[in-house]
Order: structure tokens, then sequence, then C-alpha cells
């Protein structure tokens, strides 16, 4: 599988940079794109996301995730309100162009509005799905 890595650290940004990486991405008809968070040391997948071209240039900017929600239309600093910054490592880009994996560090060690470190805590056994993962801190206490 060919994937596109771009290493946000290795060159400055400048807006021919913007143009070209933003333009081969494959946005959906509603200008999105799918984003996988996983944890840059363990290789966990922590959360998944959605981008849209903005977002994805602040992130690239900031060296910190940005998303688009959807629910609430506008730009989401992941981290902005419970302090779970994910620090940008590095950005690859699938062979379909059509989903991105960001590499993070998760500052606070959680990704998920649950309070725990993932948001892909629950496995299925038997036919039902089962929690796996413990609550690292009460999310009433985070937001």
């Amino acid at each position: 599988m060919n994937q596109t890595v771009l290493q946000t650290k290795a060159q400055p940004i400048d807006q021919t940079l913007n143009e070209k990486f933003i333009e081969q991405v494959k946005w959906t008809d509603d200008g999105l794109v799918a984003a996988i968070a996983q944890d840059h040391k363990s290789g966990r997948i922590l959360m998944m996301a959605w981008m849209n071209r903005e977002s994805l240039q602040l992130t690239v900017a900031e060296d910190r995730a940005v998303y688009f929600s959807r629910s609430r239309g506008k730009l989401w600093r992941k981290g902005e309100s419970s302090g779970h910054v994910q620090k940008l490592h590095e950005i690859r880009l699938d062979c379909d162009a059509d989903v991105l994996v960001l590499q993070v560090e998760q500052i606070g060690g959680m990704a998920c509005h649950t309070g725990r470190e993932s948001c892909f805590y629950r496995v299925l056994k038997d036919g039902e799905w089962q929690t796996v993962d413990k609550v690292i801190k009460d999310p009433s206490e985070i937001y």
C-alpha cells in the first residue's frame, strides 16, 4: 500500500505547499476527509474525526490536531475544553488519498470524551459489545 507522508517539522509551511498537499486529498462531497488519530509511540488508534481543508491546514501550521465538528458545524481544536491536546508528530495519507492518519502524542493520556484513553474501548465478543477499557477520569471532571 502506497502512503504519502507529510512531516510537519521538516519543511516550513508556505502558501504554495498548502495548496499542493491540500489538493492531493480526495475530499467528500461535503468537503471532508476522515482523520484517524493514532498514538505515535504505541500505535493504538485513539479516535476518528473529520477534517476540512482549513482544519488540515491549521493542524499542519499549529502542530496539533484541529478537526471539523459536523454536529457543531465549526472547527474544533482537540483539547480546547478538556486540555487533552493532540500534539502532531506526522500525517499520513492512504493510497486512495481519502483517509488521513495523524500520529500524535495524546496530552493527558485520554482522547475519548468518556474519560478513556481511546474512543475504541468496546470489543465484539459473543455477539455483544463489551467494554474492555477503564475510565481514567470521570468525564464530569473534564468538561
